[in-house]
């Protein structure tokens, strides 16, 4: 099967170049753009879906079954690559589960546009004649959006995270993350090329994605692996931000102090190293954490790096994803220990929330965000979306003050829904 990557004009709005996503026959409208760079993907060529894992076993052997799948579909491409850079030639976006046991998805996209560091460029898979790089009409917002509440009442949920408090005062766990969720309705089908461009409008140091019915603007960076190295973008630690820059500026000064949003920063630190250090001759870990201003949020933040051993058969970004995923920021530590706590007490299906999702290329290069900011689009009833937060607990945390967290957290895809 032929596939070819040429370069094109630079300067493209990725986002205008999707096409509708409110038909389920057009879900494969995939994207993952930060600041204007990224990777588009248009049609589906093919897909992979990988299920019923055990929640409390090896998380590795779902991502072995990806890589599989997407080097036996590799191996029958025919190539040609005009720039041989990363993202370029056929590429495979990924959208796994939370949860083993729940349903994990690959799509590679019949046509993919990408841009980065000045050049842009367009892939085709199939014998056909170069595709048209078209600007689609601007999508529709929702229609009369109307909201119903997630699985518990606020009260209720602040309840579970005092358990959770509890359980780790009384020393069975350090951390763990706890999440919610929330419901919209339209009278129209919701369109994901909506949501993102809002989002892209107020979050542009977010990664931006959609895939298969998934659509957010996360701040985490799970990992990228771009030549032998391998970044991890770690959040940890929250407060909301005022409006009012002067008083922001304090609260992030009190962040950087606050004992317990860093003890919760350098367990999910500690998590993210101690999986990268098998594959990594050498890694760098700061000191110190450094603050990351969003619209709605200030996070702390640690950028770990490592340069990927060499080997006969170095890491790829599925070999990374499975050691690193779940790390300490959407689950918790022990890791082990703070699944089952979740599973007790969090009381609601996270599907691909807080997954790992972006794409990887032919190399077994890429970039893999956590699926944060996120919402899903209902594949059965495109009126109806379920958006996700969460927060992480730990003896410090005040279930009250939790609460309000995940309200900020929900805030960027509300505010990007009720957007004209």
């Amino acid at each position: 099967m032929p596939v070819k990557t040429i370069e094109i004009s630079h300067g493209l709005d990725l986002l205008k170049h999707l096409p509708d996503t409110k038909s389920l026959a057009s879900l494969a409208s995939l994207a993952w753009i930060r600041g204007g760079d990224g990777v588009i993907g248009i049609g589906e060529f093919d897909r992979f879906e990988v299920s019923g894992g055990n929640s409390s076993g090896n998380d590795q052997d779902r991502f072995d079954q990806m890589r599989s799948w997407w080097q036996a579909k590799l191996a029958k491409f025919i190539v040609t690559d005009d720039l041989h850079l990363s993202g370029t030639g056929p590429i495979a976006f990924i959208s796994a589960s939370f949860d083993p046991a729940e349903k994990s998805v690959v799509v590679i996209p019949k046509i993919i546009i990408g841009q980065r560091n000045g050049k842009s460029w367009l892939t085709w898979i199939g014998d056909l004649p170069k595709p048209e790089v078209v600007e689609y009409p601007k999508p529709e917002a929702p229609l009369n959006l109307s909201w119903a509440g997630g699985g518990l009442e606020p009260h209720l949920w602040e309840g579970i995270v005092a358990k959770a408090v509890a359980r780790i005062t009384a020393g069975e766990l350090d951390k763990v993350v706890l999440a919610r969720d929330l419901t919209a309705h339209s009278d129209l089908p919701f369109d994901a090329r909506h949501i993102m461009l809002k989002l892209a409008e107020k979050y542009s140091a977010t990664w931006i994605f959609h895939i298969d019915g998934l659509v957010g603007a996360t701040p985490e960076l799970l990992l990228r692996l771009n030549k032998g190295l391998v970044t991890s973008r770690v959040l940890a630690g929250t407060i909301q931000r005022t409006g009012d820059d002067e008083h922001d500026l304090a609260l992030a000064g009190s962040l950087a102090r606050s004992s317990k949003d860093l003890e919760e920063h350098k367990f999910a630190v500690q998590s993210v190293t101690q999986s990268l250090m098998p594959f990594c001759s050498s890694t760098n870990i700061p000191e110190s954490p450094f603050v990351l201003h969003l619209a709605n949020v200030m996070h702390l933040a640690t950028d770990v790096t490592g340069v990927i051993s060499d080997s006969l058969t170095p890491a790829d970004l599925f070999a990374l994803a499975g050691t690193l995923h779940p790390s300490a920021a959407v689950c918790g530590t022990p890791r082990e220990i703070a699944k089952k706590v979740i599973t007790e007490l969090e009381g609601i299906s996270r599907g691909r929330y807080a997954g790992p999702v972006g794409w990887i290329d032919s190399r077994g290069e890429g970039e893999l965000g956590i699926a944060l900011r996120c919402a899903q689009i209902n594949p059965n009833n495109q009126k109806q979306i379920r958006l996700f937060a969460g927060c992480g607990i730990v003896a410090g945390s005040d279930p009250k003050k939790e609460y309000a967290e995940s309200q900020a957290k929900l805030l960027p895809i509300r505010e990007a829904l009720e957007s004209y």
